[in-house]
């Protein structure tokens, strides 16, 4: 059993994430997604994974090179985390299931959960904005990951088939087999549409989907940016 109990306090748009964590226990999660907490609680930034898996999280992945390790030393404490986006927070047990993840939702996990950078081939890596690297989740214990807008989740049969815009991927179970094809039928079609390119999920496994389109949005901020003088 987890010595670190996660639960969701805060539901809604701007939802916060309680971690109750038993003595000698820790977590490790997200640059800056410690909101408040007990004060017997430790803080420190560390390379998960040691200098290598920071290395290619940073130089890979584009993500964040140091992660907040959260320690209980002196007792039971507690931990309220909050995501930098505004949207939805999922709890996953990793236990005995994989997933892979796309940039930028993850929030928090257990000390026991292990992450590490998986390789995507020359098509995926060159279509699927990720590039050719993903981050792979395993180990056991919990996952705590965030979303831009609400998380809808798609739970695929096997051979059941299901497709997602890549903007709106967050996460899938590894079992759940993929490839990257173009939303429209022609590149003009791509371009005009307003889709770019979308994952095409073959089951068995579980799909997490974001209701939101990050880049869609960060197109509609730009029409109320002021121009530059």
């Amino acid at each position: 059993m987890s010595t670190v109990r996660f639960e969701i306090i805060q539901a809604g748009d701007a939802p916060v994430v309680k971690a109750v964590l038993a003595n000698g226990s820790s977590l490790f999660a997200d640059a800056g997604a410690m909101m408040a907490m007990t004060p017997n609680l430790t803080l420190q930034s560390s390379m998960k994974g040691g200098l290598m898996g920071a290395l290619s999280r940073k130089l890979l992945r584009g993500e964040t090179f140091f992660y907040l390790t959260i320690k209980a030393e002196r007792g039971d404490g507690e931990v309220l985390l909050a995501p930098a986006t505004v949207g939805g927070i999922e709890i996953l047990d990793v236990s005995g299931v994989e997933y892979f993840l796309q940039k930028g939702s993850f929030l928090a996990a257990a000390d026991t959960v292990e992450i590490s950078t998986k390789t995507q081939n020359l098509t995926q890596g060159l279509f699927s904005g990720e590039g050719f690297f993903i981050t792979r989740v395993g180990g056991a214990g919990t996952l705590v990951l965030n979303t831009f807008g609400a998380l809808m989740k798609f739970p695929l049969a096997s051979g059941q088939e299901y497709v997602v815009d890549n903007y709106h991927l967050v996460a899938w179970e590894a079992t759940t087999a993929y490839t990257i094809s173009k939303a429209a039928s022609g590149w003009v079609s791509s371009v005009t549409s307003g889709e770019g390119f979308v994952c095409r999920f073959k089951g068995p496994g579980t799909v997490y989907v974001q209701t939101r389109n990050p880049s869609a949005f960060a197109g509609w901020l730009s029409g109320y940016m002021p121009a530059k003088g």
